[in-house]
């Protein structure tokens, strides 16, 4: 990895919601057709990080550079420009409901291109077939189960061919044999489309079996990083409490309170809100 320069290169970035600190100082690189997994804690900021990398959000300190532009710099034109070589797979897929299959993924196309009907489906086409729903062109999103809506959204996000792909839970709610094929085919269209793909999961089994190289979120910092074999064998008490799903470790099970028997023995304590 090494020996390219890195697609999304992240140094020294902060970023707060109001007095809480998101990130605190976090350095990333992401390497051009690889598959990159971000992971930790709930609440660790693994979505908002995709948000900075889009330029939805700005950061308080440091650079975010995408293909070598500093995102958080860019004018509204520029930064139109790079989005539309990012492809993004949302947590609910964000199908567009009064439309069916094949206008949902035709609509970037007609969007941000003057290609001819006559093209536009030779490429929807190409993409519901990569994703095992050619048949499934003419249906509303009302009649797709919640597995084959995710592939058409992933459809949709690849067929104008981005280089960049971002994926935000993507296999969340899916059953076995749904989860199963998403797996197989973030896997197979990052390779066969030469893409660099994000992920941001909390399905351990599932990411791990695809990523490169894994990021583990934690406290606003970067707490362990690897491929699986090698979070699976580090000493890092971080990377063996989330990759072995442990109840309790550095991220602790029980939220900060006073001691259990003060607590009891406090007669006069009322719960919050209380009257």
């Amino acid at each position: 990895m090494a020996e390219s320069s890195p697609v999304v290169e992240i140094r020294n970035l902060s970023f707060s919601r109001g007095s809480r600190k998101i990130f605190d100082g976090v350095d990333i690189d992401i390497y051009r057709g690889k598959v990159t997994a971000i992971m930790g804690p709930s609440g660790t900021g693994k979505t908002t990080l995709l948000r900075l990398i889009g330029g939805q959000l700005r950061p308080d300190t440091g650079t975010i550079k995408v293909d070598g532009q500093n995102v958080p710099k860019l004018n509204y034109h520029d930064l139109y420009a790079l989005r539309k070589r990012m492809g993004m797979l949302f947590q609910n897929g964000a199908l567009l409901t009064d439309m069916d299959v094949f206008d949902n993924i035709a609509f970037p196309l007609r969007e941000h291109t003057q290609l001819n009907d006559r093209l536009i489906r030779s490429l929807v086409l190409m993409k519901l077939e990569a994703v095992g729903l050619r048949g499934a062109r003419d249906l509303m999103p009302s009649e797709l189960s919640g597995g084959m809506s995710r592939r058409v959204a992933l459809a949709r996000a690849v067929v104008m061919d981005p280089m960049i792909m971002m994926y935000d839970e993507p296999f969340t709610g899916q059953d076995p044999i749904s989860m199963g094929v998403l797996v197989r085919l973030i896997r197979t269209l990052n390779d066969a489309l030469g893409l660099t793909s994000i992920i941001v999961s909390h399905d351990i089994k599932e990411t791990a079996a695809i990523a490169d190289h894994i990021y583990l979120l934690s406290g606003g910092k970067v707490v362990a990083q690897g491929s699986t074999e090698e979070l699976n064998q580090s000493n890092s008490e971080w990377a063996q409490q989330f990759m072995k799903g442990l109840p309790d470790g550095p991220v602790p099970f029980h939220y900060p309170a006073q001691d259990f028997s003060d607590d009891l023995l406090n007669l006069d304590g009322r719960p919050r809100g209380a009257r």
